[in-house]
């Protein structure tokens, strides 16, 4: 692969703190299941199960922010500082509203979402405190997500990493004093951890708003509230976000299904699959800058018209991402025993959780190249309903069929379930080919 060293430093200027912050969101779940690995399989299962609902919050709150980013970064291209304004106001109105429509839910009937997963009353008996804390962290997890995105779309994408390393370090200090009872804390156990990852949450959106506010004063940036009823905006966000926004809740539908299906497996299959989660989420994060770069990079040349070096960018990104996935792969395949000692499960679980990494390293080039190509680099252009084709086939065509067989009709292992639903990734992966080639994805929004 030949090296463009231009391209190269702008992947790095954008993406490396991107990528960073992205791991370090990853290690709240991650320092979550360590300390809560602690108190015992109901504990992890029981966590697993909200971390479940939780994704699907945040994919879906996800998809607004992707239009933040995809307005902003073709404004900003365009140096268009009105259009920066007026792109991240309405989005974050749109953001908010959409997180309580998933926070009142939460609230009021937990018990019942969480039935949803497993037939288990004490697991669910055992989650519904923890449910409660984590669905409050929705509204400070909004803010951050709207913040970070106007932030890194104008190539400032070093301030969310750094607010994002104090939420880290507040998360482990919260999480051992609330889960364990230390220094005249309460021993809260479970529901420590959502204390821990609300209080955290918390910091990190504050310390964000606090740089919007200093470089507003400073005029590093124009920010001036928008009206709630600013139709024109929202028209051009609704032809953008509604694609993403039902792609991302269809997708993470069809992860909630697979969840019920590994929920009704058992309780053991459940704890093997919550503990692959944060490796998931730490390796997948580690390209979700270069994810976020595309958007960056291939939007702000679409927002200047320069097509040929947009797709340029492309390509590469493709390349890059590739290459990296592969050694990924044989890392989590090294670390996978040394990860899996760290918490106290029987052996059935640690041996099942073993197999399932190993399909995980399998998956997780495709799983790359999906994100950064699909979620990155086509939706750059504005043109969502593309991906949302995608995506739809993807988990309805194949994944929630097969896992459905899978587990009921040929009564197969988990690890063997999460393998035959996951060949939806790749059927995904070569319908994007396609359409990045075909280059209909291309378009200035700002025009």
């Amino acid at each position: 692969m030949k090296i463009n060293n231009g391209y190269l430093e702008e992947i790095l200027r954008i993406g490396l703190p991107i990528t960073m912050q992205s791991i370090l969101q990853a290690s709240y779940s991650l320092v979550d299941q360590i300390m809560v690995g602690t108190l015992g399989t109901m504990s992890i299962a029981g966590s697993g199960l909200v971390g479940k609902f939780s994704s699907l919050v945040n994919f879906t709150l996800a998809a607004v922010a992707s239009v933040t980013s995809i307005l902003v970064a073709q404004y900003h291209g365009n140096k268009d500082r009105d259009g920066i304004n007026k792109g991240f106001f309405s989005c974050l109105y749109l953001a908010m509203a959409v997180m309580l429509l998933f926070l009142l839910p939460c609230l009021w009937i937990p018990d019942t979402i969480l039935s949803v997963y497993t037939t288990d009353f004490e697991m669910v008996k055992e989650a519904v405190p923890y449910f409660t804390a984590i669905a409050l962290s929705f509204i400070p997890m909004t803010l951050t997500m709207q913040f970070s995105a106007l932030l890194r779309s104008i190539e400032k994408s070093k301030v969310p990493l750094y607010a994002g390393i104090a939420s880290m370090i507040g998360n482990i200090i919260f999480n051992y004093l609330f889960i364990f009872g230390k220094m005249g804390m309460p021993c809260l156990g479970l529901i420590g951890a959502g204390i821990g990852t609300l209080l955290a949450r918390s910091i990190e959106s504050i310390l964000l708003l606090g740089v919007l506010v200093f470089m507003r004063k400073k005029e590093e940036l124009y920010l001036q509230p928008v009206s709630l009823f600013y139709t024109k905006q929202y028209k051009k966000i609704a032809l953008i976000v509604f694609p993403i926004l039902f792609n991302e809740f269809s997708w993470s539908v069809g992860e909630n299904i697979y969840a019920a299906i590994y929920g009704r497996i058992g309780t053991q299959a459940v704890a093997a699959m919550t503990l692959t989660n944060p490796l998931q989420g730490m390796f997948i994060g580690m390209f979700s800058g270069v994810s976020a770069a595309a958007t960056v990079m291939v939007g702000k040349r679409l927002g200047r018209d320069e097509k040929e070096e947009a797709y340029a960018i492309g390509k590469y990104l493709a390349k890059v991402s590739a290459a990296g996935a592969c050694l990924a792969s044989v890392l989590l395949i090294i670390i996978s025993d040394c990860y899996i000692s760290l918490f106290r499960i029987e052996a059935q679980v640690a041996e099942t959780t073993k197999r399932i990494l190993f399909v995980l390293a399998l998956l997780l080039i495709v799983k790359i190249l999906n994100m950064v190509i699909a979620g990155g680099i086509l939706r750059s252009g504005g043109k969502t309903q593309y991906t949302l084709y995608i995506d739809l086939i993807g988990t309805w065509v194949f994944g929630v069929p097969f896992g459905l067989l899978a587990a009921f009709v040929w009564k197969l292992p988990i690890e063997s379930v999460y393998f035959l639903l996951s060949m939806e990734e790749v059927v995904r992966l070569f319908i994007t080919f396609a359409v990045f080639k075909r280059k209909i994805w291309m378009n200035n929004v700002t025009s």
